[in-house]
């Protein structure tokens, strides 16, 4: 029997390009959007076929982008086709990300109809110069009007993506985005450190001394009166750079940091689906063009003929993975237990020299599995039958790159 998958949609189309943005999204090309959606249906039932049993999902995320360009109705038709594919968990997560000045009242109203339960809105700054430098087209009234009608809708599971470290970000304005954003009351927060990444406006920029670099002790000040702000507010950080309230922890997400199954459709979509690590073409058009050719019969799942990468993973690539991903997550961390049932190998004896390295550094710890462990006997015995996981300290969660390399 499968384990339950998660399916990921992207969405590519934007209304314009932001300066930092290296995702796979294009601005200008709103006239593909029927298309697209038809080519997304295609995939999805492509991939239906080719699976030798039927799938079960319990996450959906449209990603992107800017999902919610999307109407209510083409919402409908790739959800109509993904009840027909699959079979879905009673109550699915299903999240849809959304520019807060895409948002409107009747819009979510009816994509919570449809199901949809998370939303996920691109606030990044509350700040509005900081908001220009980053080319959004929304500012922060935008984001308070969003919230509010996301509410009504019927919403109770919303996220606020935020960036911090910007250049010439300062500690105040970052604290007063935090706060302004935690006014709001939302159920998740996702805070991220500004990177410029090769190939971006910000990039060139950045090289071409028109904007300054982050300064990453500054940035790391932020993350750590962050972590120590949101703990204060109600907040559990359950990874690196996520925080939710009790039981509201992004269940999509956690499904790519365990190591769990994921099938992915849509231009760009990189996918995780029976030992294969894979990814779709790029273009929208080609993606089109692709989905409009005949089936290939010779495909395995998960692939389909939007696909250009795949590889099949090796027992070492999903060992390395597991830690470089598993570590991400600061309570549930890696689990020797999970790491032999896995693969059959001791996790202490497969990477000792690692490990007993980082835990010398004072960036990994070994901890109580307070999951599976709840007793609170001080005997020896009691402390010795305590299930073990290993884990970032608080240390290694500013320094996790230096740790997750140690992995490859």
């Amino acid at each position: 029997m499968l384990p339950n998958h998660s399916l990921y949609l992207h969405i590519p189309f934007c209304v314009h390009r932001c300066a930092y943005c290296d995702f796979n999204t294009y601005a200008g090309q709103q006239n593909l959007i029927p298309a697209y959606v038809q080519a997304l249906c295609n995939e999805i039932n492509i991939i239906r076929e080719d699976a030798s049993e039927k799938i079960t999902l319990h996450t959906v995320f449209f990603g992107g982008g800017t999902p919610s360009l999307l109407n209510p109705d083409q919402f409908e038709q790739i959800l109509s086709v993904i009840h027909a594919s699959f079979d879905l968990v009673s109550n699915p997560e299903i999240t849809i990300e959304a520019n807060p000045g895409t948002c409107r009242p009747p819009a979510l109203t009816e994509l919570r109809q449809l199901g949809i339960n998370r939303l996920s809105l691109g606030v990044q700054s509350a700040n509005t110069e900081e908001l220009h430098m980053l080319e959004r087209n929304h500012d922060f009234f935008d984001v308070i009007d969003a919230f509010s009608w996301a509410r009504q809708a019927g919403f109770e599971n919303i996220n606020l993506d935020l960036i911090y470290g910007l250049p010439g970000q300062s500690l105040s304005t970052w604290q007063n985005t935090l706060k302004s954003a935690l006014k709001l009351n939302p159920d998740h927060i996702s805070a991220y450190a500004l990177t410029l990444e090769h190939g971006t406006p910000f990039g060139h920029w950045s090289k071409r001394g028109m904007i300054p670099l982050p300064d990453p002790d500054l940035a790391a000040d932020m993350y750590e009166w962050a972590s120590e702000t949101l703990a204060g507010a109600g907040f559990r950080q359950y990874e690196i750079s996520n925080w939710s309230k009790a039981g509201l922890e992004c269940k999509h997400n956690l499904q790519y940091w365990r190591g769990l199954p994921y099938i992915a459709a849509g231009a760009g979509a990189h996918g995780y689906a029976n030992g294969y690590r894979y990814s779709n073409v790029l273009r929208i058009k080609s993606y089109i063009e692709r989905m409009e050719e005949p089936h290939k019969t010779s495909l395995e799942f998960p692939l389909t003929p939007a696909t250009v990468n795949h590889h099949h993973q090796s027992r070492q690539d999903d060992m390395s993975e597991m830690m470089m991903t598993g570590l991400r997550l600061t309570c549930e961390g890696v689990s020797p237990q999970t790491f032999r049932e896995k693969f059959g190998r001791e996790l202490k004896d497969t990477y000792m020299v690692e490990i007993d390295e980082l835990v010398n550094l004072g960036l990994l710890e070994w901890a109580c599995d307070e999951q599976k462990y709840t007793g609170a006997s001080n005997s020896e015995s009691d402390e010795s039958a305590a299930p073990e996981i290993l884990r970032l300290t608080t240390r290694g969660r500013l320094l996790g790159n230096q740790v997750f390399v140690r992995f490859v």
